[in-house]
């Protein structure tokens, strides 16, 4: 009796593991549960013809599996040839994806190359603006050197020319006194 108990747990338990699953076919757990219980109600029920039975269950048993196997390999079969089919159409789609990368690279480096033809005539035409710059700097630095000397040597007329000014504006002074003098002397 403990025997039939354990069995019928296992049972509930595996039963129990198919509800969580999606369905499908059964567990093998669950198919030799109901082998055994199929032939143990065999057994009880006809006693005399176990042997038989036996016999029969077996080649029942052997068909299965040779069914089984044969629907195992139509299966295999059309999935591979799925599967070839899929690669097929996989390698033609990866074909034509790396056909369009390419024309798309193509392109790219003639744009690249259309770019860094811009940029070095952009940098020879920078170059030679600053060529030009430097020279133009160079001319007006000379120009700026002349004109500051020329600035300072009038600054230091300009000197000479108020130290003048005010030599002269003394002589005057002293010359109109002298003439004073004089005339008073004379008279």
């Amino acid at each position: 009796m403990s025997s039939l108990y354990t069995r019928s747990k296992e049972y509930t338990r595996s039963r129990k593991a198919q509800s969580d699953s999606p369905p499908s076919s059964p567990s093998p757990i669950a198919k030799t549960l109901r082998h055994e219980r199929l032939s143990r109600l065999e057994a009880a029920t006809n006693p005399s013809t176990s042997d038989s039975s036996y016999s029969d269950r077996a080649s029942s048993r052997s068909s299965a599996y040779s069914r089984r196997e044969n629907r195992l390999a139509a299966l295999s079969s059309r999935a591979e040839e799925e599967s070839n089919r899929d690669y097929k159409k996989l390698y033609e789609s990866a074909l034509s994806e790396n056909q369009k990368l390419k024309s798309k690279l193509q392109e790219a480096q003639l744009e690249l190359a259309d770019i860094k033809a811009k940029l070095e005539k952009a940098a020879q035409q920078k170059q030679e603006k600053t060529s030009d710059r430097s020279s133009m700097l160079e001319m007006e630095k000379r120009e700026k050197r002349a004109l500051e000397r020329k600035l300072s040597e009038m600054e230091e007329e300009m000197k000479i020319l108020t130290e003048l000014k005010s030599d002269n504006q003394r002589l005057k002074d002293e010359n109109g006194a002298l003439i004073r003098v004089i005339s008073k002397l004379s008279k």
